[in-house]
């Protein structure tokens, strides 16, 4: 996964296979892209895929991303790369026990904060010192580029509602947590088991897509709105593309992500096998396990 592409996207044109490649066709002709070299497909408008492509991108263990013309949303995904449990388990163990998942919450803030002492602080105050650091964030940004900036202010139900750098925000967070929601599944986390966020979905997909904003999305939808060719969509995406290259993000999201779960990065979970939980231990699948006959159970 750390190897892999973040993201590609696609409109207009149609998404086939040739043996273990994708082919994408449009009037200009077709460009062959080697499946495993990708995290996620986004398919915008126009497109077609067909069940050979979906296939392919099931097996390889590519996210796939139906997506509008305006923002990014995560529809469906193929199996990931990752076929053991373990990582959902650890996490499940985090989330569902409260001293724990206040200790991971503590690591998430500590790495927005440079490697602050946060280690006596509640929730609350550590929602409060993150409030704090994005809107000198945002300051910092605006004054750099020469945006106008209040606030953030947007409607999720209407993206053209607004202003420029509010809806380049909106775009740039949207690949981001494309980005993250791709990498989760493909090491087998559970998006929806969030730490610090709940209630959704994809409450992990914010929790770990907000450690890497102040590096990615934030400066790529500042640089995009003060661009005089500003597109809230293509402008936008391109440039956190080009800033998930330049940190390396999806190298680092790998190894944060068993940093904070307190897993391992374990190259046999690609082909592990099926087992049965039992009280002590597991125990082997695929087994009468029926008592011989003649025996009271």
């Amino acid at each position: 996964m750390e190897r892999r592409i973040s993201f590609l996207y696609v409109e207009r044109a149609v998404v086939n296979r040739d043996n273990n490649a994708l082919t994408i066709a449009d009037k200009r002709g077709i460009a062959h892209v080697p499946a495993t070299t990708l995290a996620a497909l986004l398919l915008g408008p126009g497109t077609r895929v067909t069940y050979a492509a979906m296939a392919l991108l099931g097996d390889a263990g590519v996210s796939v991303v139906w997506t509008g013309e305006k923002g990014v949303r995560y529809y469906a995904h193929g199996r990931p790369p990752a076929k053991t449990s373990r990582n959902a388990e650890a996490q499940a163990s985090i989330v569902s026990h409260q001293r724990r998942r206040l200790e991971c919450a503590r690591a998430m803030y500590s790495m927005r904060f440079a490697g602050e002492d946060v280690s006596r602080a509640t929730m609350a105050q550590l929602r409060g010192r993150e409030g704090a650091r994005m809107k000198r964030i945002y300051a910092e940004h605006a004054q750099r580029v020469g945006v106008y900036w209040d606030r953030r202010s947007y409607d999720p139900n209407d993206f053209e509602s607004g202003d420029p750098i509010n809806r380049a925000l909106t775009g740039a967070n949207a690949a981001l947590y494309g980005v993250a929601h791709a990498v989760i599944t493909a090491l087998g986390f559970v998006p929806s088991l969030g730490v610090i966020h709940s209630g959704t979905d994809r409450a992990f997909v914010y929790d770990i897509a907000d450690l890497y904003k102040a590096e990615i999305s934030i400066p790529a939808a500042f640089d995009a709105a003060a661009d005089p060719d500003f597109d809230a969509v293509k402008n936008v995406r391109r440039r956190v593309r080009e800033k998930v290259v330049e940190h390396r993000l999806m190298e680092r999201m790998v190894k944060d992500l068993h940093s904070l779960m307190r897993t391992e990065d374990d190259p046999d979970s690609i082909d592990v096998e099926l087992m049965l939980w039992n009280e002590l231990e597991v125990i082997a699948a695929g087994i009468n396990w029926a008592e011989p006959e003649g025996i009271d159970l």
